[in-house]
C-alpha cells in the first residue's frame, strides 16, 4: 500500500524537508507539492490524493479556505492541517472546513507520518495540545 499526498506549505526548505521525512519510511508517497492554497486545490482536483497535509498560513488562499474546497471536490481525500498557530480560533475553522487531522510544526516529524497514516486509514490525528483544543469544542 502506497499512501499517495499533496503537500503544501509556503517555503521551500519546509516541502522539501517534509518531503524526505514522509517519503523516508517507503509506504508514503508525494504526489504533488504546492506553494500556496490555490495550487494546492489545482493539485487536489487533478490528483486527489489519499491525504493532503496543508499548511494553515499561505499566500494567495491559505490552508483553510484550501481545505474547504479540497473537502468539497475531493470527498475521499483527507486533510491534515499543519500549523504553529495552537488556538482554539485556528482549529474550530480547521475543523468546520474539513480537517480530520491537525499537526504543529513543532511536533516531531514521526507525529506528522503517523498522522498521515492515521488519515490514511480513517481516523483522525491531533497533535496533544490540539486534542486538549477539540475535546473542549465538543
Amino acid at each position: 500500500m502506497m499512501i499517495k499526498v499533496l503537500l503544501a506549505d509556503d517555503h521551500r526548505m519546509v516541502r522539501d524537508g517534509l518531503r524526505y521525512l514522509l517519503e523516508a519510511p517507503g509506504d508514503i508517497q508525494i504526489a504533488a507539492t504546492a506553494s500556496n492554497g490555490q495550487e494546492a486545490v489545482e493539485h487536489a482536483i487533478a490528483n486527489c490524493p489519499d491525504v493532503a497535509v496543508i499548511d494553515v498560513s499561505m499566500p494567495i488562499m491559505d490552508g483553510i479556505e484550501a481545505t474547504r474546497y479540497i473537502s468539497k471536490h475531493c470527498p475521499h481525500t483527507q486533510v491534515v492541517m499543519l500549523s504553529m498557530h495552537d488556538t482554539p480560533e485556528y482549529v474550530h475553522r480547521a475543523l468546520k472546513a474539513g480537517a480530520a487531522g491537525y499537526v504543529l510544526k513543532d511536533a516531531a516529524g514521526s507525529e506528522l507520518v503517523e498522522a498521515v497514516r492515521r488519515l490514511y486509514h480513517g481516523d483522525h490525528y491531533y497533535s496533544p495540545r490540539i486534542a486538549e483544543i477539540v475535546k473542549n469544542l465538543r
